[in-house]
């Protein structure tokens, strides 16, 4: 294992908080934790490469604010509009390192991002404005990226299958109300499990607080760290009665982890 550090550059829900036009007391607090980007992480492991999890609509804001110099591999957990919508702006990385980026996703989310980018993908001629580099690969398996070894995790997000990903001690698992049977023996000795944990009340597609903390009592990790939050749970009053060893994710939190290299 190799020391790393994990960076939340966002861990609200789709919508973001605070919300558009809404004046509840988490969109309207002071608190910086209840301001609530699109969800994602960055992996960085000390004295080699970093690595995205999703390219969300805010994505350049959260690779300024962190800030985010370069990027050796990015992973998509599905193609929600809230994970892919800033794929475009890999375009700058592309520029600083001068090569295609290398990401990875399932055959599905592959085929909703060539549609969704078909003009990064269909080989034409563009003129004017640039088209981002991308280099594909299928995730069917365990996988190297930039060399570090990445177990994917199927989960269910309603009736949509997708992926959180295991980097060593450190398992990710984002939009999902289920845990498949063939999951649970590849999150066996998680250290830091991060998991959704949308609202209080039961929703179709994520885990409730409740849910999550079923899920994360049956995984057994260490610490446990809730993401994807809507604006029902605000930062202090939810932490204070959640128990020990769990607590909500905020923009900003860094973990230290372990990697596994490849």
């Amino acid at each position: 294992m190799t020391a790393a550090r994990v960076t939340f550059l966002g861990c609200g829900t789709s919508s973001g908080v605070p919300m558009i036009g809404c004046d509840c007391a988490v969109c309207l607090s002071t608190d910086p934790r209840d301001n609530r980007l699109r969800p994602s992480i960055v992996l960085e492991v000390t004295g080699g490469p970093t690595i995205l999890v999703d390219t969300t609509p805010d994505f350049r804001q959260q690779a300024l604010r962190h800030p985010l110099r370069r990027l050796d591999a990015v992973l998509f957990t599905h193609a929600h509009a809230d994970h892919i919508l800033g794929l475009d702006d890999l375009r700058r990385f592309n520029y600083l390192q001068q090569r295609p980026m290398p990401c990875w996703a399932d055959a599905a989310t592959w085929s909703s991002i060539r549609h969704t980018f078909a003009y990064a993908f269909d080989g034409k001629s563009r003129l004017g404005g640039g088209v981002p580099q991308i280099e594909v690969h299928e995730v069917d398996g365990p996988f190297s990226a930039a060399g570090v070894r990445v177990v994917p995790v199927p989960l269910m997000h309603g009736r949509m299958r997708m992926l959180g990903y295991r980097f060593g001690s450190l398992a990710y698992l984002t939009d999902c109300n289920a845990v498949p049977d063939e999951a649970w023996p590849l999150l066996a000795g998680v250290d830091i499990l991060v998991l959704d944990a949308l609202r209080e009340t039961p929703h179709a597609t994520h885990f409730s607080v409740g849910e999550a903390l079923e899920v994360a009592s049956r995984i057994g990790a260490r610490q446990t760290v809730l993401t994807h939050m809507t604006h029902d749970l605000g930062y202090v009053a939810t932490c204070a009665r959640l128990p020990q060893g769990v607590t909500l994710a905020y923009d900003g939190l860094v973990l230290d982890v372990a990697a596994e290299m490849a």
